[in-house]
């Protein structure tokens, strides 16, 4: 298949998604049906969670799966300690449960990077940050 082809398959199946209807009566799941139809995941989530950890290098980003992976990232005040998060968003509305956040951590020792464990609490801090991010982007949308 050409590659012309390809692409307009693609793009008629991306206007065929943009042209279905919402099927709820309720303004939240309207808002969540249209965010679906566009990323797949809650978008104030999405966009609080790269907000949140933007001052990690990003390694992946997944708006379908609502996947956020970040690379290694070691502050530059304690350079023999690194960090890497992943969040997952597993909702298509803005809830607490909707948002889950893993941190690996490794230190430096002599035979190079080794794991270590993370503070159970530094991961529900992400996710409070997070949450505190999207309903302030909720709000200003709401004007």
């Amino acid at each position: 298949m050409s590659n012309f082809r390809r692409v307009s398959h693609a793009a008629l199946a991306l206007a065929a998604l943009a042209a279905l209807p919402a099927c709820a009566s309720n303004p939240e799941r309207e808002t969540a049906a249209s965010d679906q139809a566009q990323i797949g995941v809650n978008s104030f989530l999405w966009r609080a969670s790269l907000d949140t950890l933007s001052f990690m290098p990003l390694a992946q980003a997944d708006a379908f799966g609502g996947v956020i992976t970040t690379d290694w990232y070691a502050n530059p005040e304690a350079p023999r300690e690194r960090f890497k998060a992943t969040v997952y968003i597993l909702d298509t509305r803005l809830r607490a449960d909707g948002l889950k956040v893993s941190i690996n951590r490794q230190t430096l020792t002599a035979n190079g990077w080794s794991d270590a464990p993370a503070s159970p609490d530094m991961a529900i801090q992400i996710e409070n940050r997070i949450l505190v991010r999207a309903r302030e982007l909720r709000l200003s949308t709401q004007g």
